[in-house]
Parts: structure tokens; sequence; C-alpha cells
């Protein structure tokens, strides 16, 4: 989950990069967003391989790898959108780029609270998935929740804002704009399958 943090970090950078025209810096930060996404790759290949098949795992196996997939398809979708602003040179509408920010800001703020909430799963195993920190984590679940409703408020004032100078812009590049807007909102869509996921296993 730090690596996936670590990608998702260098999203807001790329945009900067993007809204500043600088094609080399563009494509260095998206180089590192691949570097980071392989590793991310690598480590859930290992998680694959090595993971006990028995029964004693205080957690369904299943479940487990598929939370790391919920991880690793955040990774996936940061170095989606870093392929797209590589690939054509992206001109980003002035009436765009503060929704964008807006996005990204709260994109950033549901992955730290995503990754702070996995990072309390080995207390969690401590204390057999109950008392005060079964808590705490519900909380930080019920948070994430809550970073997702307000970032789905958002793409909907981005998407009106991209809505309304359709006309002033070509339509590929409309296109390629609501795919990034998409696919930005996605990643808050997968940080609340992880909370979902984590929910399950206090339920269990």
């Amino acid at each position: 989950m730090r690596i996936v943090f670590s990608c998702i970090c260098l999203v807001p950078p790329l945009f900067d990069a993007v809204y500043a025209k600088d094609t080399a810096q563009t494509e260095e930060v998206a180089r590192q967003i691949a570097e980071l996404e392989s590793e991310a790759d690598q480590i859930k290949a290992t998680f694959r391989l090595n993971m006990p098949t028995s029964l004693l795992l205080p957690v369904d196996r299943k479940d487990l790898l598929g939370l790391i997939s919920d991880q690793d398809r955040i990774a996936d979708t940061a170095e989606t959108i870093s392929q797209i602003v590589t690939y054509r040179d992206m001109d980003v509408p002035e009436a765009l780029k503060a929704k964008l920010d807006e996005l990204l800001e709260g994109t950033m703020e549901i992955i730290s609270e995503a990754k702070n909430m996995i990072e309390q799963l080995d207390e969690l195993l401590e204390v057999g998935f109950g008392g005060r920190e079964n808590d705490k984590v519900s909380a930080m679940i019920a948070g994430v929740r809550r970073s997702e409703h307000n970032i789905d408020t958002i793409l909907h004032k981005a998407r009106r804002a991209l809505f309304a100078i359709e006309g002033q812009l070509d339509p590929v590049s409309v296109m390629f704009w609501y795919n990034i807007l998409e696919l930005i909102g996605n990643i808050s869509d997968q940080a609340e399958n992880m909370a979902d996921r984590l929910l399950l296993f206090l339920s269990k």
C-alpha cells in the first residue's frame, strides 16, 4: 500500500508538468509512476506465490488476495493516466483547472486515509479483529466512504465544467478529458472498495 501511495503522490506533479506544457518533465514523472506500478505488481506476485494455503490464516485467503488486487488496481489507474498524458499533447482547458485541482486534492486525501487504514491491519491482527482497534478502523472506513462521496460531488462539477466548454474544444480532446476525469474518479472508487473489503474482514 505504501508503494501504491507513492504512485498516487506523483499524479499531482504529473498534472503540474502538463499544465506547464513541460513534455520532458511529464515523461519523467510518468516513468517514475511506471516504475512504482511495476514494483507493486512484483509485490502482488510475491504475495500470491508465498501466501499459505492452510486454514490457519486469520482472514480468508481469497479476501486477502482481493485486498492486494484492489491496491494494485489503484497503481494501474495512475499508470493509465500517465500514459494518456504522454501519448498525446494535452492542453488543460482553463475553465477545468480549478475543478481538476480540487479533484486531485480530494484524491490525495482519500488515498492517504486508505493507506492509514491498511496500516492498522497488523494491530487488528494482534487483537483478533476486536476491541478498540476495531472501532478505530471502523471509523477510518467510514471516513474513506465520506471522502468518496465528496469526490463524487467534485467529479460531477468537473464534468459539468467540461460540458460547458465542449464547443470550444476539438471532439477528441473532449473525449480524452472525460476519460481522464473518469480515471481519477476511479481511484477513489477503488479506495472505497478496499474499505468495503476491510469491513468484510471485521464482520467475519
